[in-house]
C-alpha cells in the first residue's frame, strides 16, 4: 500500500476518535439565541399516549401546543386566553362561554365552538385527563359560544377553563393525534424522538402574545441526566430534584420557584376485611384503620426536620395538604409535631405495648408495622418516606420505606401508606382526595375517608362562589371533626410544601417577577411568553 495511502487512513481514524472522545465527553450543544433547550420532566414528563389533552397531556401545565380557554395568572386569578367572556347560572350547574373568532389552527382550519365542545366531551368520556364528572354535556350554541351543563353544582368547574387544550374535532383521531398534534397554541409540534426529546417550532398565526424564541426543544431527561445535561452547558434550563439545589454550576443560576405542591402519606382508616375494590384490589389496613396509630404518626414524626433533610432545608411543614400560599389555606393547621412522649402516650393509652422488648409495640397480637411506598424516581419521596421510618421507631411503629412504581401502587394504594404530592389551584382536588363516595374510584380518596362533615363541607364549597366557598374548603381540611386533620381522624400525615428547583443559563431571563406558583407536577413554561435572551449563549 502506498505510504500516501497508510497516511490518509490514519488521519481519518485520528479524526474518527476525536469526534467520539468529543461527543462521549458531552460537548456543549450548538444552539442559535432563539432556540431553547430545557430539560424539563417536571413539566408532565414524556407523555405515554402522546400530546393530547383528552389522553391527559399537561393538564394543569400550559400545553405548548394546544390553546385554552383561560390561563392562570400570578395571583391564582384568571383571564381569557381563548376565551371572551363566560358566565355562570346562580347554582353552577350552567356556565357559558363566548370564544375569539380570529383563531386558527396549524392546519389552517378554523377553531370554533364545536371544537371547544368536541374536546371537553372526549375528554370526560376518556377520564384521562382533569375529572370532567360533574359535567353532562359541552354544546356548541354557535360558531362562538358554548354551554356547559353539569350534574351537580360545581363552583369549581371555571377551573377546567385553564387547563384542557383544545384539538380540532374535524380531524382528531385518538389514535393517531398524539403523534402528530395540531393545536393553536404558541407553538407548533415538529418532531417526536420517544425516550428522548420533542420539538417545538414557534406558531406564526399564534394569536396571543409573540414567543421570543423561534424553537423549543424539551427533553425527558430527569434527576442525575437533567442536572449532567447542565453540567455540560447542552440545556438553557434544567429540571433537578431537590438534593442538587445547593449544588453549583458554572454558568447557570439555580431558581427555586414557589409551589403549592405538598406532599403526605394517606393512612386509610379501614379495616381489611377482605373486601375489594371493583378493579380488584384489596381494601383497608389493619394497622392505620387504629386511631392511635395515625394519631401518633402526626403528632409524632417532626415535619420541621423533615424539611431540612429530607427536602434539603428548603421545604415548607405542612399539616393539612392545603399549601400555605393558596387563598383557602388555614394558618391555624400547625400542631406541635415531632413530640415523640406524646405520640407514645396516645399509643399507650390505645392499648398498644412493647411486650417483646424489641422497641415496636403491639396490640391483640400485631405489631405496629406498616409499609410505606414511594415512587422511586422521586428522590424527595424516598427521603421522607425513609426519615419517617427513622423517626417512627422511636415511639414504637416500624415503617418499612419501599420504593416502586405507580403500576405495583396502583394495586396497593387502599391498603397501604404511599407518599402522594397534591397541589392546585382548583380545590376540587380535595374533593376527589376526601369525599367520601370517591373511595377506591381511581386514585381518588386512597385513605378511604368516609366523614359526614367533610362531605357537608365540600357539599357547601361547591355551591358557592369562589370567595364564599373558601371558608368551607378550608374547613374540609380543619374543623376537628374532619378525616384529615391531626385533631380529626388523622386519615393523612401530611408533612411539607416542596419548591422547585431550576439551573438556568445566565444568558436566558425567565422573567421570575411573572413566573407563575407552581402546580403538583410544574409549569415551567407558564410565563414563557415573557421570557428573553440577554446575553448570547456561550459557543
Amino acid at each position: 500500500m502506498e505510504q500516501k495511502y497508510i497516511i490518509g487512513i490514519i488521519a481519518v481514524i485520528l479524526i474518527a476518535i476525536v469526534g467520539g472522545a468529543i461527543l462521549i465527553g458531552g460537548s456543549s450543544t450548538e444552539r442559535a439565541d432563539n432556540e431553547l433547550i430545557v430539560a424539563a420532566y417536571s413539566h408532565g414528563g414524556e407523555p405515554e399516549a402522546g400530546f393530547d389533552p383528552i389522553l391527559g397531556w399537561n393538564y394543569y401545565s400550559e400545553p405548548l401546543i394546544q390553546s385554552t380557554l383561560l390561563k392562570m395568572t400570578r395571583g391564582m386569578e384568571y383571564e381569557n386566553d381563548l376565551a371572551k367572556s363566560w358566565e355562570a347560572n346562580s347554582d353552577f350547574t350552567e356556565y357559558t362561554v363566548k370564544i375569539r373568532d380570529d383563531v386558527k389552527f396549524t392546519d389552517n382550519t378554523t377553531l370554533d365552538a364545536e371544537d371547544v365542545a368536541f374536546t371537553y366531551n372526549e375528554a370526560k368520556k376518556s377520564g384521562a385527563s382533569l375529572d370532567l364528572s360533574s359535567m353532562e354535556n359541552a354544546t356548541a350554541v354557535d360558531k362562538q359560544t358554548i354551554k356547559f351543563e353539569l350534574n351537580r353544582p360545581d363552583s369549581t368547574f371555571v377551573d377546567k377553563f385553564a387547563y384542557i387544550g383544545i384539538v380540532p374535532s374535524d380531524s382528531y383521531n385518538n389514535e393517531t393525534y398524539g403523534a402528530n398534534p395540531i393545536g393553536s397554541g404558541p407553538f407548533k409540534f415538529v418532531q417526536w424522538d420517544k425516550g428522548q426529546q420533542v420539538i417545538l417550532e414557534k406558531n406564526p398565526d399564534y394569536y396571543g402574545k409573540e414567543i421570543k424564541f423561534d424553537k423549543l426543544t424539551i427533553l425527558f431527561e430527569q434527576n442525575e441526566a437533567a442536572f449532567n445535561a447542565a453540567k455540560n452547558k447542552e440545556v438553557d434550563i434544567a429540571a433537578v430534584p431537590l438534593s442538587y439545589a445547593n449544588e453549583t454550576v458554572d454558568g447557570y443560576n439555580m431558581h427555586l420557584m414557589d409551589t403549592i405542591d405538598v406532599r403526605g402519606l394517606s393512612l386509610p382508616v379501614q379495616n381489611n376485611t377482605g373486601k375489594l375494590s371493583e378493579d380488584g384490589n384489596p381494601i383497608g389496613n389493619n394497622i392505620t384503620a387504629d386511631k392511635s396509630i395515625r394519631e401518633a404518626l402526626n403528632y409524632g414524626v417532626n415535619r420541621t426536620a423533615i424539611c431540612k433533610g429530607a427536602l434539603n432545608g428548603i421545604g415548607v411543614p405542612n399539616y393539612d395538604g392545603i399549601a400555605h400560599l393558596l387563598p383557602w389555606a388555614n394558618n391555624e393547621s400547625a400542631i406541635d409535631d415531632g413530640d415523640v412522649d406524646k405520640a407514645k402516650d396516645i399509643l399507650k393509652k390505645g392499648g398498644w405495648k412493647d411486650t417483646d422488648g424489641d422497641g415496636i409495640v403491639e396490640k391483640d397480637g400485631k405489631k405496629a408495622s406498616i409499609n410505606v411506598y414511594y415512587s422511586s424516581n422521586a428522590p424527595e419521596r424516598q427521603a421522607i418516606a425513609v426519615t419517617i421510618a427513622e423517626e417512627a421507631k422511636e415511639f414504637g411503629i416500624e415503617v418499612n420505606a419501599t420504593g416502586s412504581n405507580w403500576d405495583e401502587m396502583d394495586k396497593i394504594k387502599n391498603t397501604d401508606p404511599v407518599v402522594w404530592g397534591f397541589g392546585s389551584t382548583d380545590p376540587s382536588t380535595m374533593w376527589s382526595e376526601y369525599y367520601s363516595d370517591q373511595a377506591t374510584v381511581g386514585y381518588n380518596n386512597p385513605a378511604l375517608i368516609n366523614n359526614s362533615a367533610v362531605d357537608k363541607h365540600i357539599d357547601n364549597a361547591m355551591k358557592s362562589d369562589r370567595e364564599s366557598s373558601y371558608a368551607e374548603w378550608s374547613a374540609v381540611s380543619w374543623d376537628g371533626q374532619t378525616g384529615i386533620s391531626p385533631k380529626g381522624d388523622a386519615a393523612w400525615l401530611w408533612v411539607g410544601e416542596i419548591k422547585y428547583g431550576y439551573f438556568v443559563d445566565e444568558s436566558l431571563d425567565i422573567s421570575n417577577n411573572t413566573e407563575l406558583i407552581q402546580p403538583h407536577g410544574g409549569d415551567i413554561f407558564g410565563n414563557i411568553y415573557d421570557w428573553s435572551r440577554v446575553s448570547s449563549i456561550e459557543k
